[in-house]
């Protein structure tokens, strides 16, 4: 029985040493503990998903029923009853961006040609920035190309089911706030 011991023994050091001998360097004996990072989550907390905080309601956007439109973050959410986000997504600005602030729809298109020559669907119409016409709309090929920056447009642009979702949710006079 002792020699079936040592010899399971001596298995079980021979792998140890082949898992070491492979591990990498960061995890292998002699190495510094990595550094707590200032972020990371208190013992016995949830940490925090950095994906659905990126895609947080950004505050200072107001209240009630509307669209949110952040500059910065190239992306729209579609707020509905008691703050709730029914809806998302990421946008291709157009060269003119409106002011941050509050606005209301103005007008809406089914199809018509984009100011970039660019046949688009669901324009949904809401500022006016030097005689540039700002609104959201989606290509009919499906396209959320970067605008030609010699060219003066107005056309914020999202994908097509954004768009269908867009078209459905900001009817006329419906509530955007501008955010930076």
């Amino acid at each position: 029985m002792a020699g079936l011991t040592a010899a399971a023994m001596a298995a079980v050091a021979f792998l140890a040493y082949q898992a070491s001998a492979s591990a990498p360097a960061d995890l292998k004996a002699g190495s510094p503990a990595p550094a707590a990072s200032p972020s990371a989550p208190a013992p016995g907390a949830l940490p925090k998903d950095p994906a659905a905080t990126a895609l947080a309601l950004p505050k200072q956007s107001g209240s009630g029923v509307r669209v949110v439109y952040s500059l910065g973050e190239r992306r729209v959410w579609l707020v509905g009853e008691k703050n709730v986000v029914a809806r998302t997504f990421a946008v291709m600005p157009s060269t003119v961006d409106p002011a941050p602030g509050t606005y209301a729809v103005t007008s809406r298109s089914g199809s018509v040609s984009g100011s970039d020559g660019v046949r688009i669907e669901h324009v949904v119409r809401f500022a006016s920035v030097d005689g540039v016409t700002i609104g959201f709309s989606a290509a009919v090929d499906g396209t959320m190309a970067t605008p030609d920056p010699q060219r003066r447009t107005g056309g914020i642009r999202m994908k097509r089911t954004d768009g269908n979702a867009m078209w459905t949710f900001a009817t006329v006079n419906s509530k955007v706030v501008v955010v930076p």
